[in-house]
């Protein structure tokens, strides 16, 4: 008995904590697939429901107008109109209808409805009606109906096209690839070397350097941005290199994500067994030779997760954009391109999702490819040092 409790004491927590990130996991989740699911909405169905009832179809008011009474027929003693709610091409099941906007579900269909005057209308399912009067119609725009309609699920591939070819986003994609790139395998690369030399090598001034990554890591950005760029325009007029160009963006990136790059690298680094290193230095291999041969593969986890922090802050990132690479349609990345469609485009969600899962599906596919080193990579950076 006394085991058992111990076994639910210790399995309780476990529990806990599992259905904690569960939760945690689904309402990241949700919207998500909500955005997912309203690009490819069609406009109607957007603006008359929401994005979880895509599955089963959505449910609309419309109004329509009736076929003029010049087209009345008579049959005995009454006038007949008939027709079709629907225009060419439409579709859809009728649930109820009315005569007043206040009252669009006065009247089930199927059956006949007293209108008054000796006037009567029976709507089916189908969007067929038959229109009765007692006495002839008059001659003008026929009566207006209000229905309850519901429709079929339906799905489209238009906003991705429309999104990709007319709102500049192909663009803009093909620009914060060009940026977030380079900008990720730039500092790795500098990192992973500065790492193994504070981590193995000895010069003099290594705790000074150490101390002094440490200490960049919590300057902010916009502290250093405009003595940056001023730097940054003043090396480029003096070797004739244009101010705003995606080099400016990769070294600013490169610069901004460095010191967290040294600093968890170099503890990883760092916290490698002693002896592997000291037995390639026996068999005459240089430090060039152990780090690429030896140092880099088993390093990384630690460089996979700084990776995918690095690359998800460059794609994501719009102040560095836009002061490096500038403002222009040509030059906007896909954030810039996403704040320029809320001011135009606003009211059109379609067009909003489409773009938005546009932007964060890249992320996706690079979290997921390398998600499984990243809390290995990081929990050892953060426990192991030399």
């Amino acid at each position: 008995m006394t085991a058992i409790a111990s076994l639910r004491r210790v399995g309780f927590p476990r529990l806990v904590v599992h259905l904690s990130v569960l939760l945690i996991c689904i309402l990241w989740l949700i919207p998500t697939l909500g955005i997912l699911v309203t690009s490819f909405r069609e406009p109607q169905q957007i603006a008359s429901s929401g994005w979880w009832t895509a599955m089963t179809g959505s449910s609309q008011t419309a109004a329509v107008r009736l076929a003029d009474g010049a087209a009345a027929r008579q049959e005995g003693a009454n006038y007949v109109v008939s027709g079709t709610v629907f225009e060419a091409g439409q579709a859809g099941k009728i649930q109820s209808f009315g005569t007043k906007v206040t009252a669009p579900s006065e009247f089930p269909v199927g059956q006949p409805a007293d209108l008054g005057d000796g006037e009567s209308l029976t709507v089916q399912p189908d969007g067929t009606y038959t229109y009765t009067k007692n006495a002839p119609f008059e001659a003008g725009r026929g009566k207006r109906v209000y229905l309850t309609v519901t429709t079929p699920p339906a799905f489209t591939t238009s906003n991705y096209q429309t999104v990709l070819a007319s709102q500049g986003i192909g663009q803009a994609f093909v620009n914060s690839l060009t940026v977030a790139i380079p900008s990720t395998i730039i500092p790795v690369l500098i990192a992973a070397f500065a790492a193994y030399a504070l981590s193995w090598m000895e010069f003099r001034g290594k705790a000074l350097i150490l101390a002094m990554v440490v200490g960049l890591m919590v300057v902010p950005l916009q502290m250093s941005l405009i003595p940056l760029l001023k730097m940054y325009n003043d090396v480029g007029a003096l070797f004739g290199v244009p101010s705003r160009s995606y080099a400016g963006v990769w070294l600013a990136h490169a610069a901004f994500g460095m010191p967290l790059a040294i600093y968890l690298l170099r503890n990883y680094i760092a916290g490698l067994p002693k002896e592997i290193i000291e037995s390639a230095r026996v068999d005459g291999a240089s430090d060039f030779e152990i780090f690429v041969k030896i140092v880099l593969p088993l390093s990384f986890p630690a460089l996979a997760s700084f990776a995918i922090f690095q690359f998800l802050w460059t794609w994501n990132d719009l102040l560095v954009a836009m002061v490096f690479l500038g403002t222009g349609r040509e030059q906007l990345v896909l954030t810039g391109a996403l704040n320029a469609l809320l001011g135009s485009q606003g009211g059109k969600w379609e067009i909003l999702t489409a773009s938005a899962f546009i932007t964060i599906i890249v992320p996706i596919a690079v979290f997921f490819a390398l998600q499984r080193y990243l809390v290995r990579g990081l929990l050892s950076g953060s426990v192991k040092g030399g």
